[in-house]
């Protein structure tokens, strides 16, 4: 009977410590991912100028050690330029730029497809394209900058933006498509008030899924 029970005891001891050792290896797993994967989950709230979310950076790009952040103004006027770009220590980095560009709606759009095939959605003026089964979005907005006269362009002044990703990406398909293109409205929506655009217009605050071809 003693033997039994200490037998019982015994086997009640070891898988104590197994359970106790498979904390202890998933808190050591953690740490190690929070050490090594924290990157982007230690860039600010909001990155670009504040004007893009974190956590749509998070939606595109994979976990990475370390990330980092840039913006910037280039000219202004019709020269007007502003660009973003989000790397990682895994070599894959987001890109946006935007641009004044004296072009129609029509030519941007034929420049961009170039006769393959694109997924197009838009909203309140705003255009958007994406390459169909690619990394990379653009968009178009009518813009007219500060310091400049409607009257000087050509076919029309707008700001096109154009936004992708080298390297690996955490997003694929549809959903790197639509997460791409919220990343690049939020900071064009940010150059528009940076250029201020005339007229003004109230921009969507989100642009709507794509329309299959």
């Amino acid at each position: 009977m003693s033997e039994t029970v200490a037998g019982s005891g015994a086997r009640r001891y070891n898988t104590r410590n197994f359970l106790i050792g498979l904390v202890i290896v998933g808190f050591a797993c953690g740490a190690f991912l929070l050490y090594f994967m924290k990157g982007l989950y230690l860039l600010p709230g909001n990155v670009c100028d504040a004007s893009v979310q974190r956590d749509t950076v998070i939606r595109i790009l994979p976990r990475a050690r370390s990330a980092d952040q840039w913006a910037g103004q280039g000219s202004s006027g019709r020269h007007f330029s502003y660009g973003c770009r989000v790397s990682t220590s895994g070599d894959s980095i987001l890109s946006g730029q935007v641009d004044v560009r004296d072009t129609s709606e029509a030519s941007w759009a034929s420049s961009y497809s170039q006769g393959h095939s694109v997924l197009r959605a838009s909203k309140g003026g705003v255009e958007a394209l994406a390459a169909n089964g690619g990394r990379s979005v653009s968009l178009y907005i009518p813009c007219v900058p500060a310091g400049v006269e409607a009257g000087d362009a050509r076919q029309g002044y707008a700001l096109v933006a154009d936004a992708g990703v080298l390297g690996k990406s955490r997003a694929t398909g549809a959903e790197l498509r639509e997460a791409l293109t919220d990343f690049l409205y939020q900071f064009t929506r940010h150059a528009y008030d940076v250029a201020e655009c005339k007229p003004q217009r109230d921009l969507p605050k989100r642009l709507p899924p794509y329309k299959q071809p």
